[in-house]
């Protein structure tokens, strides 16, 4: 295919937040979520995976069950399974306890219910 430019198992964006980016960080541009892969400064072009599992970081004293719907918090840069104001990410895969800092997730885009 002639039109056929890469797998979209990562992409190249712009970081867009004033301290940067660090590697292993989640990251939200517009409707595009990613890990980045490497640190960036604010305005850095930087790969971050959208496909995979990646431990991050999460709401402080929140457990997560496994299988839950979770979404990046962008005010606060993490997980959390509050819907209303967040961008929907993926699933956790294992649970997480209230005491733990990060979450296992499945990188999956998944409809609202019943859609």
């Amino acid at each position: 295919m002639r039109n056929y430019v890469q797998p979209g198992n990562s992409l190249a964006i712009a970081v867009p937040y004033a301290g940067g980016i660090l590697s292993g960080q989640g990251v939200l541009v517009g409707a595009l979520f990613g890990v980045a892969a490497v640190d960036g400064a604010q305005n850095a072009i930087i790969e971050a995976a959208t496909q995979g599992v990646f431990d991050i970081t999460k709401e402080p004293a929140l457990a997560i069950t496994a299988g839950a719907r979770v979404f990046w918090d962008n005010t606060n840069r993490r997980i959390t399974t509050t819907a209303t104001g967040n961008f929907q990410v993926g699933i956790a895969s294992l649970a997480a306890l209230a005491a733990d800092t990060t979450v296992r997730v499945w990188l999956n885009r998944v409809p609202a219910l019943g859609t």
